[in-house]
């Protein structure tokens, strides 16, 4: 948990316009209200004091002085059975309860100190023919007292609490900023082993080929094969438990076996039915470890030949499906045109926007499915292929993977660098949480709480958000003051375990713009940035992405120029060459280059571009030049 600035900014306008707020005095509940209505009825007649009130309420003193102990029903009762009742509530818990004794109850649990441990509830119990009663719904006689003597343990939540309060909550001293728990304790961890799955294009423009040295002429299936295989030969020398499955796609799904399991086709109605498709993948063995199968599977990968059509979408579907059941699993898909099946045809969005709005809605929830599986996906095309990379990106986006267009002969060193991006936690949440005067900018709660659904998470993976005083809070933090700022991250673990992680800190407040400037760490502003621009250009909101980048831009050249750091203008010149597409170029990014419009689908290069950098990090950020265009 870090902070590009050193302080929360408060800007001098919102301090002054908080000292210059008027004492108001709060009017007592007990008042009668400020604008008084007449009533539309006359009030109703005071009661008459008939001789049978009269003798009612005698009867009713009498009863009061006899019971003047009991406050509730069945006040004589529960004095005739006092002491055992009091026996039984302490030592219920000792003693095994009849048999004939049935409870619908609902329990109420506090957090109090042990030795004052009881448990109580609220229930209607039935008892047999030989207790005194039947069935009745009581209430202990000390419950109030106890709820009374412990209510004053419950704190009310620092971040919940209204900031205008008179004695604003401060989150209890101690030195605890990083606590872990162990929200499943009971449940008993479970295997990390996970499934790496190469779905592979085979339809007929991957016999197209392209020249290399000497005039030789390879095809786009040759280089993806030789790739394949130098990927399987070196899993099974440096990790030889990794299990690997095989599945290939043209005009039919092929899902390749191994020595003791036959391959299996899927073709016509079958790849349209999503239901079938996932009771295939259910019903299917998980692949033995490479050490097992290598010389297998690579003879089935050489043995491969194009032709046919493009049904990506269930081939995509099949192999999530298969690696859902290994959290921490990776599809890698490899493909050179655009999906033409029925199930997510990316092929006539032109004519049929129809067909279109439904693949885009199938990518979105197939990649959603994926995340909460705890697999990642990631799309790799050929380049000089329109493989529709802003859709069927997607997958990759929502999971943690890699959006990437290689050329032929780079393609195993691609393949390479997914499989080493390690997966170290699966559904994670994160969540910030601020104080009632503060507010977090460009996300979807827009209020002082946050909460991002990440899914899967590797190892360099680098999240961040924005925030600062709340403009529409009537309060605001005084210069000088501190506030406390909580990051909770909840995730899976690759044991099956769930883990929250919470980071308290404080910041402290200043209306001081010097000082701001000279704390400020570029390389975070710079990074939030990069996301925050490529968040919005992945979405079609090119406009937006802009607007965003060149507010950034211009606070990072004030604080370059407030310090004057030779490094960090370096770093800056470096930086704004791999964002210059979203600054100058925004146009070449959109599929109609003609005009720019508020929302607007992207070229495969552009959404290479974006994604990769919706998902960078700090160390990844200078590396992204090679994406332009």
């Amino acid at each position: 948990m870090e902070f590009a600035c050193g302080f929360v900014y408060v800007p001098s306008l919102l301090v002054q316009r908080n000292n210059q707020r008027p004492n108001v005095v709060k009017r007592s509940a007990l008042l009668p209200p400020a604008n008084r209505m007449r009533p539309r009825s006359p009030p109703p007649p005071p009661p008459t004091h008939t001789a049978k009130n009269k003798e009612q309420e005698r009867s009713q003193e009498v009863k009061v002085k006899k019971s003047s102990t009991s406050f509730y029903e069945n006040a004589q009762f529960h004095i005739n059975r006092e002491d055992n009742f009091h026996h039984e509530c302490v030592s219920s818990a000792d003693k095994p309860q009849p048999k004939d004794r049935v409870f619908d109850a609902v329990a109420v649990l506090y957090h109090i100190p042990p030795e004052a441990i009881i448990a109580y509830s609220i229930s209607s119990v039935t008892y047999g023919e030989s207790n005194s009663f039947t069935s009745g719904t009581f209430l202990l006689r000390s419950l109030w007292l106890c709820l009374d003597s412990f209510d004053n343990d419950v704190n009310e939540c620092y971040f919940c609490r209204p900031w205008d309060c008179p004695d604003p909550p401060h989150i209890p001293s101690n030195d605890l900023q990083d606590g872990l728990f162990l929200l499943n304790p009971n449940e008993k961890p479970q295997s990390a082993d996970s499934l790496i799955l190469f779905c592979i294009d085979v339809s007929g423009s991957m016999s197209i080929t392209s020249e290399v040295l000497d005039g030789e002429h390879i095809s786009r299936l040759q280089f993806v094969q030789e790739a394949v295989v130098q990927c399987v030969q070196r899993l099974s020398e440096q990790q030889p438990d990794t299990r690997v499955g095989l599945i290939t796609f043209s005009y039919q799904v092929t899902i390749h076996g191994y020595e003791n399991f036959a391959s299996q086709l899927l073709s016509g109605a079958e790849l349209t039915k999503i239901k079938h498709l996932k009771k295939v993948a259910a019903s299917l063995p998980n692949p033995p470890p490479i050490s097992q199968t290598r010389e297998f599977l690579q003879r089935q990968v050489m043995g491969l030949s194009a032709n046919g059509t493009t049904a990506l979408g269930p081939a995509a579907l099949l192999a999530i499906a298969m690696a859902s059941r290994q959290p921490g699993s990776k599809v890698i898909i490899c493909t050179d045109g655009k999906a033409n099946a029925k199930l997510g045809n990316l092929e006539d969005e032109d004519i049929d926007a129809q067909t279109l709005l439904s693949s885009t809605i199938f990518y979105q929830e197939l990649g959603e499915y994926a995340a909460n599986q705890g697999v990642m996906v990631s799309v790799l095309s050929i380049e000089g292929t329109d493989c529709r990379l802003d859709e069927l990106g997607r997958l990759a986006d929502r999971t943690g993977g890699k959006v990437v267009i290689a050329s032929p002969n780079r393609l195993h060193s691609e393949f390479e660098q997914i499989i080493q991006n390690r997966t170290i936690a699966t559904q994670c949440t994160v969540t910030l949480l601020l104080p009632r005067s503060l507010r977090l900018k460009g996300e979807k709660e827009a209020g002082h709480k946050g909460t991002r659904e990440v899914g899967n998470v590797n190892q360099d993976a680098e999240i961040t958000f924005q925030f600062g005083a709340n403009e529409e809070s009537k309060y605001v933090p005084a210069p000088g003051s501190r506030v406390s700022i909580q990051l909770q991250i909840k995730y899976r673990q690759r044991n099956g375990q769930t883990v929250l992680r919470v980071f308290t800190a404080d910041q402290e407040v200043t209306d001081d713009s010097s000082a701001v400037l000279s704390s400020l760490s570029l390389t975070i502003i710079q990074l939030n940035s990069s996301q925050a621009s490529a968040a919005l250009a992945v979405r079609g909101r090119l406009l937006d992405a802009k607007k965003e980048g060149e507010m950034q831009l211009k606070l990072i050249e004030r604080a370059i120029e407030h310090n004057r750091s030779t490094e960090e203008q370096q770093t800056f010149k470096e930086w704004v060459k791999t964002m210059e597409p979203l600054y100058n170029n925004i146009h070449s990014l959109a599929r109609n280059k003609s005009t720019i419009s508020d929302s607007q689908s992207l070229t495969d290069a552009g959404a290479a571009l974006l994604y990769t950098l919706k998902h960078s990090n700090r160390k990844s950020i200078s590396l992204k030049k090679e994406y332009q265009r």
